[in-house]
């Protein structure tokens, strides 16, 4: 999982440029799929076919970051935000164009709270045209990516949203025999309004559509108030800021996770949102749920899960894969 994990967070994909980690991802699946397709918006759909129910499970293979906007006299590049980017923890941090371009995020003016119109990166350049030579308008920017070992099963890094989620349904679908009709779904656009998924469910009709993505904690510093802690076990959704999960599904994915020994925390998330608020609107609507992984400092430079959360996520995406 850690192996697979690293491939997939060092693979830079903003919203709208997700090339390359679909290709990574394509590779990965092919031998366990009936069918592999790329629809026009690029989303990866991924078929494992059967006759029982039409379940969609569905991670986002984009990320937050930068688009380069313009270039000064000076080579300095400013820069427009792409999805909910934390300019403050984004501030004085190394970032990385898809090019493999290095430079540093930084404030116009120190001491103040960053706004995006007052940031620039800044590549080493000394001229613009130094600077052209390297980067050129419409060139995406991510924070530098990385994942680390601390203790306890605890890793720090970025993004693990949400190549976590990613990382899972690759796993359950290496694992997983069902006669239910599977939809592995690696969706694009999610940072920017879950833009993927809504044509991906509309195509593929889903009776249920379940969403794997990060989800905050309320033990560790700098945490809102929330009932979920790191290393209590995946959770199961109830609700966020875009979606009220189906009570039906959410009593079955329960009962499955109990029936299977899987550690799970219930999940109501006061800010944010999944693909499950596309899959559940889409067309003539389905049945939707999340299962989440508890992590920290979500969307800075320094994310944080537990490993044992994602060994409980595999063990209950593969359960209810076969189950429901």
């Amino acid at each position: 999982m850690i192996d697979l994990l690293k491939k997939l967070m060092l693979t830079p994909s903003v919203s709208g440029r997700e090339d390359k980690i679909r290709e990574l991802i394509k590779k990965e699946v092919e031998p366990y799929a009936d069918e592999v397709i790329t629809d026009p918006l690029g989303n990866l759909i991924v078929h494992k076919r059967g006759t029982g129910k039409r379940i969609m499970l569905c991670a986002h293979v984009d990320e937050i970051g930068f688009f380069a906007t313009y270039i000064t006299e000076k080579g300095l590049i400013k820069i427009n935000p792409i999805g909910g980017v934390n300019l403050l923890s984004a501030s004085y941090t190394e970032v990385v164009s898809e090019n493999g371009v290095c430079g540093i995020l930084v404030p116009d003016k120190a001491g103040e709270m960053p706004k995006a119109e007052s940031m620039y990166i800044d590549i080493g350049a000394k001229s613009k045209k130094q600077a052209e030579s390297k980067v050129k308008l419409g060139d995406f920017f991510v924070v530098k990516p990385s994942i680390k070992r601390l203790m306890n099963q605890r890793y720090v890094g970025r993004p693990f949203d949400d190549r976590v989620g990613c990382a899972i349904l690759i796993e359950a679908l290496k694992q997983v025999e069902s006669e239910n009709d599977l939809y592995f779904v690696f969706s694009v656009q999610e940072e920017v309004g879950a833009r993927g998924a809504r044509p991906a469910a509309y195509t593929i009709k889903p009776d249920i559509g379940i969403a794997l993505d990060v989800t905050g904690t309320g033990d560790r510093p700098g945490s809102k108030p929330m009932a979920v802690k790191l290393g209590g076990g995946c959770t199961i959704k109830l609700k966020d800021s875009g979606v009220i999960c189906s009570p039906e599904l959410v009593k079955s994915m329960q009962k499955i996770a109990e029936d299977n020994g899987v550690k799970y925390q219930n999940e109501i998330l006061l800010y944010g949102g999944t693909d499950a608020s596309a899959m559940q609107s889409a067309g003539s609507g389905a049945q939707a749920g999340a299962i989440s992984i508890p992590s920290t400092n979500i969307h800075s430079s320094v994310e944080m899960i537990d490993l044992n959360d994602v060994k409980e996520a595999v063990k209950l995406t593969v359960a209810i894969a076969k189950e429901l």
